[in-house]
Protein backbone atom coordinates (compact mmCIF):
# COMPACT_ATOMS: atom_id res chain seq x y z
CA UNK A 1 0.00 0.00 0.00
CA UNK A 2 1.44 3.50 -1.44
CA UNK A 3 -0.16 5.98 1.44
CA UNK A 4 1.20 9.62 -0.14
CA UNK A 5 0.78 13.46 1.87
CA UNK A 6 2.23 16.27 1.71
CA UNK A 7 2.43 19.33 4.12
CA UNK A 8 2.43 23.30 2.55
CA UNK A 9 5.38 25.40 3.06
CA UNK A 10 3.80 28.41 3.86
CA UNK A 11 4.10 28.98 7.94
CA UNK A 12 6.11 27.21 11.20
CA UNK A 13 4.24 23.91 12.19
CA UNK A 14 2.58 23.38 15.74
CA UNK A 15 0.93 21.33 18.06
CA UNK A 16 -1.70 21.13 16.13
CA UNK A 17 0.12 20.28 12.48
CA UNK A 18 1.94 17.70 15.16
CA UNK A 19 -1.59 16.09 16.55
CA UNK A 20 -3.35 16.55 13.59
CA UNK A 21 -1.04 14.85 10.87
CA UNK A 22 2.44 14.29 11.46
CA UNK A 23 1.95 12.57 14.36
CA UNK A 24 -0.24 10.00 12.01
CA UNK A 25 2.47 10.40 9.21
CA UNK A 26 5.44 8.50 11.64
CA UNK A 27 3.13 5.69 12.40
CA UNK A 28 2.25 4.92 8.44
CA UNK A 29 5.84 4.48 8.00
CA UNK A 30 5.01 1.08 9.65
CA UNK A 31 1.55 0.30 7.81
CA UNK A 32 3.19 0.68 3.74
CA UNK A 33 5.34 2.68 1.58
CA UNK A 34 5.10 6.24 3.12
CA UNK A 35 5.64 8.79 0.64
CA UNK A 36 6.00 13.21 1.59
CA UNK A 37 6.43 15.95 0.34
CA UNK A 38 7.26 19.76 1.20
CA UNK A 39 4.82 21.38 -0.56
CA UNK A 40 6.69 24.48 -2.11
CA UNK A 41 5.20 25.07 -5.28
CA UNK A 42 1.57 25.33 -3.69
CA UNK A 43 3.44 28.01 -1.38
CA UNK A 44 3.61 30.25 -3.91
CA UNK A 45 -0.05 31.34 -3.70
CA UNK A 46 0.88 32.76 -0.12
CA UNK A 47 4.17 33.13 -0.07
CA UNK A 48 6.15 35.81 -2.60
CA UNK A 49 9.29 36.11 -0.48
CA UNK A 50 11.75 33.51 -2.12
CA UNK A 51 14.43 33.28 0.43
CA UNK A 52 11.41 32.94 3.39
CA UNK A 53 10.26 29.93 0.92
CA UNK A 54 13.42 28.17 1.18
CA UNK A 55 13.76 28.52 4.92
CA UNK A 56 10.28 27.22 5.94
CA UNK A 57 11.17 24.00 3.69
CA UNK A 58 14.14 23.38 5.92
CA UNK A 59 12.40 24.25 8.64
CA UNK A 60 9.22 21.83 7.87
CA UNK A 61 12.15 19.24 6.74
CA UNK A 62 13.43 19.11 10.64
CA UNK A 63 10.37 19.40 11.90
CA UNK A 64 9.50 16.30 10.50
CA UNK A 65 13.05 14.24 10.98
CA UNK A 66 13.14 15.30 14.71
CA UNK A 67 8.86 14.14 14.91
CA UNK A 68 10.33 10.90 14.06
CA UNK A 69 10.44 10.59 10.10
CA UNK A 70 12.67 8.23 9.01
CA UNK A 71 14.16 8.37 5.83
CA UNK A 72 14.99 5.17 5.46
CA UNK A 73 11.32 4.02 6.05
CA UNK A 74 10.01 6.41 3.82
CA UNK A 75 10.43 9.17 1.07
CA UNK A 76 10.78 12.73 2.35
CA UNK A 77 11.86 15.63 -0.65
CA UNK A 78 10.47 19.01 -1.76
CA UNK A 79 8.15 19.18 -4.27
CA UNK A 80 9.62 21.35 -6.60
CA UNK A 81 12.74 18.91 -7.08
CA UNK A 82 9.86 16.64 -8.92
CA UNK A 83 8.80 19.30 -11.18
CA UNK A 84 7.42 16.73 -13.06
CA UNK A 85 3.98 17.07 -11.49
CA UNK A 86 3.78 20.46 -13.32
CA UNK A 87 3.95 18.83 -16.35
CA UNK A 88 0.97 16.58 -15.12
CA UNK A 89 -0.53 19.29 -14.10
CA UNK A 90 -1.16 20.44 -17.12
CA UNK A 91 -2.05 17.01 -18.67
CA UNK A 92 -4.60 16.89 -15.85
CA UNK A 93 -6.20 20.60 -16.43
CA UNK A 94 -6.78 19.75 -20.26
CA UNK A 95 -9.48 17.09 -18.54
CA UNK A 96 -10.91 19.41 -15.64
CA UNK A 97 -14.07 20.86 -15.58
CA UNK A 98 -14.13 24.66 -14.87
CA UNK A 99 -17.34 23.63 -12.49
CA UNK A 100 -15.35 21.25 -10.68
CA UNK A 101 -12.73 23.78 -9.65
CA UNK A 102 -15.63 26.44 -8.84
CA UNK A 103 -17.02 24.28 -6.18
CA UNK A 104 -13.25 23.55 -4.21
CA UNK A 105 -14.78 25.18 -0.34
CA UNK A 106 -11.10 25.75 0.06
CA UNK A 107 -10.67 28.08 -2.51
CA UNK A 108 -14.25 29.96 -1.38
CA UNK A 109 -11.90 29.86 2.14
CA UNK A 110 -9.12 31.18 1.26
CA UNK A 111 -10.23 33.84 -0.65
CA UNK A 112 -12.74 34.86 1.91
CA UNK A 113 -9.85 35.61 3.92
CA UNK A 114 -7.97 37.89 2.32
CA UNK A 115 -5.92 35.70 -0.64
CA UNK A 116 -5.69 36.42 -4.13
CA UNK A 117 -7.75 34.91 -6.42
CA UNK A 118 -5.41 34.45 -9.01
CA UNK A 119 -4.90 30.89 -11.02
CA UNK A 120 -2.74 29.35 -9.09
CA UNK A 121 -4.92 29.32 -6.31
CA UNK A 122 -8.02 28.33 -8.34
CA UNK A 123 -5.96 25.37 -10.07
CA UNK A 124 -4.85 24.42 -6.90
CA UNK A 125 -6.89 21.17 -6.24
CA UNK A 126 -5.24 20.62 -10.17
CA UNK A 127 -1.58 20.20 -8.55
CA UNK A 128 -2.58 18.29 -5.36
CA UNK A 129 -4.10 15.46 -7.99
CA UNK A 130 -0.61 15.55 -9.72
CA UNK A 131 1.28 15.10 -6.61
CA UNK A 132 -0.88 11.85 -5.95
CA UNK A 133 -1.52 10.87 -9.20
CA UNK A 134 1.88 10.99 -10.38
CA UNK A 135 2.76 8.32 -7.48
CA UNK A 136 -0.31 6.14 -8.10
CA UNK A 137 -0.61 6.25 -4.25
CA UNK A 138 -3.72 4.41 -2.75
CA UNK A 139 -4.00 6.20 0.20
CA UNK A 140 -4.13 9.83 1.39
CA UNK A 141 -4.12 10.74 4.51
CA UNK A 142 -6.26 14.23 4.92
CA UNK A 143 -8.11 16.31 7.50
CA UNK A 144 -12.33 16.22 6.69
CA UNK A 145 -11.31 19.91 5.07
CA UNK A 146 -8.99 18.23 2.54
CA UNK A 147 -11.26 15.51 1.61
CA UNK A 148 -13.23 17.06 -1.39
CA UNK A 149 -9.82 17.68 -3.07
CA UNK A 150 -9.09 13.71 -2.50
CA UNK A 151 -12.49 13.06 -4.47
CA UNK A 152 -11.66 15.56 -7.21
CA UNK A 153 -8.57 13.86 -7.80
CA UNK A 154 -10.32 10.60 -8.24
CA UNK A 155 -12.46 12.36 -10.67
CA UNK A 156 -9.96 13.71 -13.08
CA UNK A 157 -8.15 10.31 -12.64
CA UNK A 158 -11.72 9.03 -14.08
CA UNK A 159 -11.48 11.26 -16.56
CA UNK A 160 -8.43 10.82 -17.89
CA UNK A 161 -8.68 6.91 -17.91
CA UNK A 162 -11.70 7.17 -19.61
CA UNK A 163 -10.44 9.24 -22.35
CA UNK A 164 -7.39 7.82 -22.95
CA UNK A 165 -7.06 4.45 -21.11
CA UNK A 166 -6.28 3.37 -17.56
CA UNK A 167 -3.08 4.92 -16.60
CA UNK A 168 -4.26 6.23 -12.75
CA UNK A 169 -5.04 4.45 -9.39
CA UNK A 170 -8.11 5.87 -7.91
CA UNK A 171 -6.52 6.70 -4.35
CA UNK A 172 -8.55 6.38 -1.69
CA UNK A 173 -8.69 9.41 1.47
CA UNK A 174 -8.28 8.52 5.00
CA UNK A 175 -10.00 10.51 7.85
CA UNK A 176 -8.77 9.28 10.91
CA UNK A 177 -11.51 8.84 13.05
CA UNK A 178 -10.81 10.78 16.89
CA UNK A 179 -8.02 12.79 15.38
CA UNK A 180 -8.21 16.15 17.60
CA UNK A 181 -8.98 19.48 15.91
CA UNK A 182 -6.47 21.32 18.33
CA UNK A 183 -7.97 24.39 19.69
CA UNK A 184 -5.61 27.53 18.99
CA UNK A 185 -5.27 29.51 22.66
CA UNK A 186 -7.96 31.79 21.48
CA UNK A 187 -10.36 28.67 21.06
CA UNK A 188 -10.66 29.10 17.19
CA UNK A 189 -8.93 26.12 15.40
CA UNK A 190 -5.30 26.53 15.55
CA UNK A 191 -3.96 27.87 12.30
CA UNK A 192 -1.29 30.25 11.49
CA UNK A 193 -3.67 32.18 9.55
CA UNK A 194 -5.45 33.00 12.61
CA UNK A 195 -1.91 33.72 14.66
CA UNK A 196 -3.08 31.62 17.54
CA UNK A 197 -0.53 28.75 17.67
CA UNK A 198 1.51 26.94 20.16
CA UNK A 199 5.20 25.86 18.65
CA UNK A 200 6.21 22.77 19.98
CA UNK A 201 10.23 23.87 18.83
CA UNK A 202 9.80 27.29 19.83
CA UNK A 203 12.47 27.81 22.95
CA UNK A 204 10.68 27.94 25.80
CA UNK A 205 9.78 31.51 27.31
CA UNK A 206 7.91 31.28 24.38
CA UNK A 207 6.04 28.41 24.67
CA UNK A 208 5.09 29.61 28.34
CA UNK A 209 4.53 32.98 26.93
CA UNK A 210 1.52 31.38 24.38
CA UNK A 211 0.36 28.44 27.25
CA UNK A 212 -0.11 31.17 29.71
CA UNK A 213 -2.19 33.28 26.96
CA UNK A 214 -4.59 30.60 26.60
CA UNK A 215 -8.18 32.25 26.53
CA UNK A 216 -10.38 31.42 29.45
CA UNK A 217 -13.58 32.95 30.85
CA UNK A 218 -13.35 34.73 34.12
CA UNK A 219 -14.94 32.16 36.64
CA UNK A 220 -13.34 32.85 40.19
CA UNK A 221 -11.60 29.15 41.34
CA UNK A 222 -14.50 28.57 43.27
CA UNK A 223 -16.85 28.03 41.08
CA UNK A 224 -16.87 24.81 38.59
CA UNK A 225 -15.15 24.81 35.24
CA UNK A 226 -16.50 23.81 31.91
CA UNK A 227 -13.96 20.65 30.81
CA UNK A 228 -14.71 21.22 27.23
CA UNK A 229 -13.21 24.82 27.35
CA UNK A 230 -10.07 25.17 24.94
CA UNK A 231 -7.81 24.76 28.08
CA UNK A 232 -8.54 21.65 29.10
CA UNK A 233 -9.37 20.50 25.33
CA UNK A 234 -5.28 21.19 24.92
CA UNK A 235 -4.25 19.98 28.35
CA UNK A 236 -6.03 16.79 27.18
CA UNK A 237 -3.57 16.24 24.50
CA UNK A 238 -0.98 15.27 27.07
CA UNK A 239 -2.80 13.14 30.00
CA UNK A 240 -4.30 9.43 30.17
CA UNK A 241 -7.70 8.59 30.31
CA UNK A 242 -7.41 8.13 34.03
CA UNK A 243 -5.68 11.66 34.62
CA UNK A 244 -9.13 12.92 32.39
CA UNK A 245 -11.30 11.45 34.50
CA UNK A 246 -9.83 12.90 37.42
CA UNK A 247 -9.77 16.82 35.98
CA UNK A 248 -13.44 16.54 34.67
CA UNK A 249 -14.48 15.59 38.50
CA UNK A 250 -12.11 18.33 39.57
CA UNK A 251 -13.88 20.88 36.85
CA UNK A 252 -16.85 19.75 38.26
CA UNK A 253 -16.24 20.13 42.03
CA UNK A 254 -14.72 23.66 42.07
CA UNK A 255 -11.92 24.99 43.80
CA UNK A 256 -9.85 24.76 40.57
CA UNK A 257 -7.79 28.07 39.20
CA UNK A 258 -7.01 28.51 35.40
CA UNK A 259 -3.23 29.48 35.82
CA UNK A 260 -2.40 25.99 38.10
CA UNK A 261 -3.93 24.12 34.64
CA UNK A 262 -1.75 25.98 32.75
CA UNK A 263 1.22 25.66 34.13
CA UNK A 264 0.81 21.75 34.60
CA UNK A 265 -0.07 21.93 30.81
CA UNK A 266 3.37 23.54 30.21
CA UNK A 267 5.07 21.48 31.89
CA UNK A 268 3.53 18.27 29.90
CA UNK A 269 4.18 19.98 26.72
CA UNK A 270 7.57 20.56 27.19
CA UNK A 271 8.16 17.13 28.75
CA UNK A 272 6.04 15.44 25.56
CA UNK A 273 8.18 17.21 22.88
CA UNK A 274 11.40 17.20 24.99
CA UNK A 275 12.94 14.28 22.77
CA UNK A 276 12.11 15.68 19.63
CA UNK A 277 13.54 18.83 20.54
CA UNK A 278 16.70 17.45 21.53
CA UNK A 279 16.79 15.38 18.00
CA UNK A 280 15.72 18.51 15.67
CA UNK A 281 18.93 20.48 17.65
CA UNK A 282 20.92 17.71 15.88
CA UNK A 283 19.67 17.96 13.06
CA UNK A 284 19.97 21.58 13.22
CA UNK A 285 24.06 20.93 13.51
CA UNK A 286 24.02 18.93 10.34
CA UNK A 287 22.49 21.12 7.37
CA UNK A 288 24.50 19.48 4.75
CA UNK A 289 23.06 15.57 6.30
CA UNK A 290 19.29 17.45 5.81
CA UNK A 291 19.40 18.69 2.33
CA UNK A 292 21.26 15.38 1.33
CA UNK A 293 18.27 13.76 3.00
CA UNK A 294 15.85 15.79 0.93
CA UNK A 295 18.32 14.83 -2.37
CA UNK A 296 18.26 11.44 -1.76
CA UNK A 297 14.13 11.39 -0.98
CA UNK A 298 13.80 13.41 -4.40
CA UNK A 299 15.51 10.30 -6.60
CA UNK A 300 13.92 7.80 -4.65
CA UNK A 301 10.25 9.47 -5.62
CA UNK A 302 11.56 9.85 -9.46
CA UNK A 303 11.71 6.34 -9.28
CA UNK A 304 7.80 5.87 -8.29
CA UNK A 305 6.95 8.64 -10.61
CA UNK A 306 8.97 8.09 -14.01
CA UNK A 307 6.93 4.94 -14.76
CA UNK A 308 3.68 6.76 -14.27
CA UNK A 309 4.54 10.04 -16.03
CA UNK A 310 5.51 8.20 -19.39
CA UNK A 311 2.57 5.55 -18.62
CA UNK A 312 0.49 9.03 -19.09
CA UNK A 313 2.67 10.55 -21.88
CA UNK A 314 1.94 7.45 -23.79
CA UNK A 315 -1.72 7.13 -23.47
CA UNK A 316 -1.69 10.89 -24.04
CA UNK A 317 -0.11 11.20 -27.71
CA UNK A 318 2.66 12.77 -26.35
CA UNK A 319 6.16 12.42 -27.53
CA UNK A 320 7.86 10.32 -30.15
CA UNK A 321 5.76 6.77 -30.26
CA UNK A 322 7.38 3.96 -29.09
Amino acid sequence: MRILSGIQTSGELHIGNYFGAMRQHVAFQDTGEAIYFLADYHSMTSIRDAAERRRLAREIALDYLACGLDPERSILYRQSDLPEVCELSWILSTLTPMGLLERAHAYKDKVAQGLSADHGLFAYPVLMAADILIHNADVVPVGQDQKQHVEMTRDMAQRFNNTYGEVFTLPEPQIEEGVAVVPGVDGRKMSKTYGNTIRMFDPDKKIKKAVMSIVTDSKPVEDPKEFDANLFQLWRLFADAPECEDMKKRCAAGGLGYGEVKKDLLGRLLAYFEPMRARRAEFEKRPDDVEAILADGAQRARATAEPVMAAARAAAGLGPSG
